[in-house]
């Protein structure tokens, strides 16, 4: 094996053996890819159907999927500088509806403020 992958050019991955979660920015692209609606329910015919799909997944994941690293803005919107302002309205949206019955709100809403690093892969949010 590790010769047909030498001769393809392919340098072998020397993770830790059955953990999971030895990258999790890669195992976090993996899930969101496996769980997409879009995900096909049978195999490509060919390659070239393989890399139509994966073009259109990098599309969407890039330009309209959420990411809760981001605050749930696109990474496009962040590399676009327009993070910023969709967090800033989405604060004031959340303020607004919490004035709106305030008892109906038990604590605090989601920190919305604009962060100049992403740090952590968090899938809890």
């Amino acid at each position: 094996m590790l010769a047909k992958l030498q001769k393809l050019g392919i340098m072998p991955s020397f993770s830790r053996p059955s953990v999971s979660n030895d990258n999790p920015y890669s195992e976090s692209l993996f899930g969101t890819l496996k769980y997409t609606l879009a995900y096909p329910a049978k195999p490509f015919e060919n390659l070239d159907g393989a890399r139509v799909w994966v073009l259109k997944f990098v599309q969407w994941y890039n330009r309209e999927h959420r990411h809760s690293a981001l605050k749930f803005v696109a990474p496009i919107e962040r590399h676009q500088g327009k993070d910023a302002a969709i967090l800033e309205q989405r604060k004031a949206v959340y303020e607004n509806a919490k004035c709106r019955p305030p008892e109906r709100w038990s604590r605090a809403t989601r920190n919305w403020n604009h962060e100049e690093i992403v740090i952590e892969l968090n899938h809890d949010n």
